[in-house]
Formats: C-alpha cells, sequence, structure tokens
C-alpha cells in the first residue's frame, strides 16, 4: 500500500513494551501506518535475546517501528521520554501492574502532561478481585478454560501459538481505534485496558453459550462429539493427512457427486446433517477408504473443485514456501537485527488485512536496539551535541 495512504498515518505511538502482547499491539498499529517508537532499556529489550519457543517473538513483533534505548530510572532519561510522549496520541504499555506508575510514566501522570493522550495497558486482568496479579498466556489459557477445551480430558493443553497474548493485543488496537474515533468528539484521551485471562474468557464464550443452550458442560475438542458427518483429517494413499469439512446440505451434495457417491446421495435418510452425524459410523468408514486409494494431490484437486473446505496438516516451516502466501503479499521481508543470524533475511506473515485489495508491507526493518535516537530526539529538538552527550553519559545508547 501508498505508504502516503496508510490509515493511521500521522498517529504517533510510543510503545513501553517487551514479550508478545505489547508489541503485537504496536506492530498491528505501525503496519496501518501509525509511527511507532519503541522504548527499550540500556542494552535492548530482553525479548531479542530468548531463546527456545521466545526465539521469534522480537522479529515477528517490531518491524515498522522505531528504536530508542533510554535509562527511565534516570531524571534525565525520564526527560527524554516525557518531551516524547507530550508529542505523542497513544501510549502502549505491558509491564506488571503498577510499573509504569513508579516511574513516573502512568497513566494519570502522563496525561496531565497531555490530554488527549490515549494511553494503553495491557495486563493479565481488567479491574476485580484478580487484578493486582501478573499472568502470562499459559496462565491465561488455563484459567479461561482454553487448554481444557484443547487438550485430553485428563491432559490440559495450551494452545500451539501465544493467541491470548496476540488476540489481547487485538483487542487493545481496538480499543485504541475507538478512543481515537472518540476523542474527535470529545478532544481528550482516555485510559485502554486489554487483559489476557478476559480474552480468553471470550474466546471460549462459545463453549459457554454451548452449555448454556444444550444443558451439558462441553467436552475438550479433542474428543467432541462432532456437529457435522465429515469433519475430520484422513489418509490419503500417499500416507499424507488431509483435513475434510463437510458442513452444509448443500456441500453434502456436491461432495458424493464429486467422489461418485452415488448409493449415499441417493439415500433420503442423509439428505439432513443432523441425521447424517448419528450414521458418522456408517459413512466414515466409506469416505477413509475413498481417500486412501487416492493421491494427495487428486484429493485435494477434487476436493477443490467441488468447493468442499479441505486443508493439508502444515507444519510452520511450510508456510515460507506456501504458493499462496508468496504470491500474494501475504509474507513480508526482514532482516535479522540480533543473535547468531543477525544480517540474516527472513519472510515473516504480514498483517492478515487487506484494505482496497492491498496487503500492508514492511516500510521499516527490524531495529536494533536505539538505533534511532538521533532522528527521533532530533524531531524533539534535540541538538547533535544533545544527543551524543547524553549517550556518552549512559542516558540512551
Amino acid at each position: 500500500m501508498d505508504n502516503n495512504n496508510l490509515p493511521l498515518k500521522g498517529i504517533r505511538v510510543v510503545e513501553f513494551t517487551h514479550m508478545v502482547m505489547g508489541p503485537a499491539t504496536g506492530v498491528i498499529l505501525a503496519d496501518l501506518g501509525a509511527d511507532v517508537v519503541k522504548v527499550e532499556p540500556i542494552g535492548g529489550d530482553k525479548t531479542r535475546r530468548l531463546k527456545g519457543s521466545g526465539a521469534g517473538y522480537f522479529s515477528m513483533y517490531n518491524r515498522n517501528k522505531k528504536s530508542i534505548s533510554v535509562n527511565l530510572k534516570s531524571t534525565e532519561g525520564l526527560e527524554v521520554v516525557t518531551r516524547l510522549v507530550k508529542e505523542a496520541d497513544v501510549v502502549i504499555e505491558n509491564f506488571r501492574p503498577g510499573a509504569m506508575t513508579k516511574l513516573g510514566l502512568g497513566y494519570e501522570q502522563l496525561s496531565e502532561l497531555n490530554s488527549r493522550l490515549i494511553y494503553c495497558s495491557l495486563k493479565g486482568f481488567l479491574s476485580g478481585p484478580y487484578q493486582h496479579r501478573t499472568a502470562l498466556d499459559e496462565v491465561a489459557q488455563m484459567m479461561g478454560g482454553l487448554a481444557y477445551m484443547t487438550g485430553l480430558p485428563d491432559k490440559p493443553m495450551r494452545a500451539g501459538s501465544s493467541v491470548i497474548d496476540i488476540t489481547g493485543g487485538m483487542f487493545g488496537v481496538i480499543g485504541i481505534l475507538s478512543a481515537l474515533e472518540r476523542r474527535h468528539t470529545t478532544g481528550r484521551g482516555e485510559l485502554v485496558s486489554s487483559s489476557l485471562f478476559e480474552t480468553t474468557v471470550f474466546m471460549v464464550g462459545q463453549h459457554m453459550a454451548q452449555q448454556a443452550v444444550s444443558g451439558e458442560a462441553p467436552q475438550p475438542m479433542s474428543v467432541r462429539r462432532s456437529a457435522w458427518s465429515i469433519y475430520d483429517i484422513f489418509y490419503s494413499g500417499d500416507q499424507e493427512r488431509v483435513f475434510v469439512g463437510v458442513v452444509s446440505d448443500a456441500l453434502w451434495k456436491l461432495f458424493c457427486t464429486e467422489f461418485e457417491l452415488d448409493d449415499l446421495a441417493a439415500d433420503r435418510a442423509l439428505d439432513a446433517n443432523n441425521e447424517r452425524v448419528k450414521q458418522r459410523d456408517r459413512i466414515l468408514p466409506r469416505v477413509e477408504d475413498l481417500f486412501a486409494g487416492m493421491t494427495t494431490d487428486e484429493m485435494m484437486r477434487r476436493l477443490d473443485r467441488a468447493g468442499i473446505p479441505f486443508a493439508p496438516i502444515n507444519k510452520p516451516s511450510d508456510l515460507f514456501d506456501d504458493e499462496h502466501l508468496t504470491s500474494a503479499g501475504g509474507l513480508v521481508d526482514l532482516t535479522l537485527p540480533d543473535g547468531e543470524n543477525e544480517g540474516e533475511a527472513v519472510s515473516l506473515p504480514a498483517l492478515p488485512i487487506e484494505v482496497a485489495g492491498e496487503k500492508f508491507s514492511a516500510r521499516l526493518d527490524l531495529p536494533k536496539a536505539g538505533e534511532n535516537a538521533k532522528c527521533v530526539l532530533g524531531e524533539l529538538g534535540f541538538a547533535d551535541a544533545e544527543i551524543e552527550n547524553l549517550r556518552e553519559r549512559g542516558v540512551i545508547n
């Protein structure tokens, strides 16, 4: 998308965040065109140096941002970020309750300096008896019922991504955009909060509603009673797995026609989905045998032709070469800024939104810690000599 036509062009964001939830909020705003300045501690955000399953956090959620590294415990460092906030539209933070206020950077303190400021606080819990607690994505998944619904009955299991951090960040963005819109009327900013626990409960709400409607406590999705006759993973003749979902009466007819299941199509007792569900034990063996006699390519080609929902069982590594993503701007090219692979090129998922048929790209590469200090502070009126003096004394780096 044209950089001059981005939806949030002209919106200035100051981001005091780490890990996933806060940076996810910031990268969405940044991709949409906001000018996002990430304030890191001296030496850089520790998220940059995470290993194991956290090794990709920084690279995924920090493109299109500028970085400054500031000693927030120094008087001069606090003055630097205070000047930055005075010119900002939005502040984002996801530190433990009370941490920003202790630094002098809480909502009440900053809103006195900038009445138009929208302050997004991302926490473990919203207001209530738990609000003092520190939470993690996995804590919220366990406490909010998602791990129970994901695993086996006697083995709760977290989802295979930081889904609550990311979704909680998305709700943070929704709150920010709502506050920006209301500011057009009121002329004032406000405090916006999003949380891990309530985000999880919202996501599990469909199962709470399921219990209210059915009168039965929902079983984990791994052992659930299917709502459709065909909604399963099948093996092809190549011993590769493909998920297939026939989720309407119209799709059932198309499925039977494409795969020449004439006797099933002619059986009036199978015309309605709920009746087919009762006969899954009869239907599934036929479908399993059918797919076992086909190559994976033939199976997916015919499912695609019939308009049946299907999916190969991919690993994350398969997505780097996915023809849809690589041909349609679904991945953005970046350069790794830190660690053993510093300087290596990588393609990571773009924002999953199109506006007027266009996707959002990477305007700024992943920043090194503090690399934009001269640019950012220069815009605030700091002279080059002042910036260098701050750097020499360890206020910035």
